[in-house]
């Protein structure tokens, strides 16, 4: 296949299928990654209407399970003997969640979802990467870390297992995570043709019906919010940006603002000592040798 191939977890709903449209439309085969079969399919044939192409489809895996994952990435490689572009687009942040939720595999939700997830997916399908004449990984943080200023990785209890949890605490300490991983990948890659970057997605405009439990308080705010939020296409504009434009061909490390503009993340996160002691966490997770 002369197209660039692309996976794009969660790429069903929001900016991910924003995104999967818009990459179809430039002339990709996408693969939508989520775990939602009828979902999925539904994305697939509404990009199939709108775009014309029949070049999405659709490949079933759940983030937060390790035996997905490597099922997904197995049925992957048999199929393809490259790839082009990998987006960890798909992230869990239920905002009415009040306790800590473990998988099946006993691991926390959003631990395994946000972080351990892409960081298995991309080892396994790091071969493919490395045949595809320039590989693209993009993983995903956010803008609402610039609240969380002195937020670290909590290497002895990252699962809530001893603490009070909170979902949003638990979900940026995934994406802080994800930042440095980022780096870590990115030097990690140095002397391969595989670049690794960062997207810090900022306020986008999101379908409040998928909370029905939210308070009457917490709609308003949402809405206020989404007065000045993007739209799900809008923040796609970026992701497609760093996923094909010859303007970032080679460039890696990095973290990249709405507006296609490289940021800096807090010193925390440059601290080599530091993401050393992140990635041997992770690493601990996995049945796999991860780099």
């Amino acid at each position: 296949m002369d197209k660039k191939i692309v996976i794009i977890t969660g790429g069903n709903a929001g900016i991910g299928k924003a995104s999967a449209m818009l990459l179809v439309r430039q002339g990709c085969h996408v693969i939508i990654a989520c775990r939602n079969p009828d979902k999925g399919a539904e994305a697939v044939k509404k990009i199939k209407q709108r775009s014309q192409s029949g070049h999405i489809e659709l490949m079933i895996v759940d983030m937060s399970l390790q035996a997905s994952i490597t099922e997904f990435a197995n049925n992957f490689n048999q199929k393809y003997d490259r790839l082009d572009v990998l987006i960890h687009n798909a992230a869990t942040f239920d905002i009415t969640q009040k306790q800590a939720q473990y998988t099946r595999e006993d691991v926390e939700l959003i631990w395994a979802t946000n972080h351990l997830g892409p960081v298995l997916l991309t080892e396994l399908l790091m071969a493919a990467l490395k045949n595809s004449a320039r590989g693209r990984i993009l993983t995903v943080s956010s803008k609402g870390l610039l609240a969380k200023p002195f937020m670290k990785i909590d290497l002895q209890d990252p699962e809530y297992r001893h603490k009070k949890f909170s979902v949003s605490n638990a979900y940026y300490q995934s994406k802080r995570a994800q930042v440095m991983y980022t780096y870590w990948l990115a030097d990690k890659l140095r002397d391969a043709n595989i670049t690794a970057n960062c997207i810090r997605v900022t306020a986008v405009k999101v379908d409040i019906n998928k909370y029905p439990n939210i308070s009457p308080m917490m709609k308003r705010l949402y809405a206020l919010k989404s007065k000045s939020a993007l739209t799900p296409e809008e923040m796609a504009e970026t992701y497609a940006y760093l996923a094909t434009s010859d303007e970032v061909s080679g460039v890696s490390g990095k973290c990249y603002d709405e507006n296609r503009k490289q940021v800096k993340s807090i010193k925390y996160t440059y601290n080599e000592d530091s993401i050393t002691q992140v990635m041997n966490l992770t690493r601990g997770y996995f049945k796999q040798n991860i780099g």
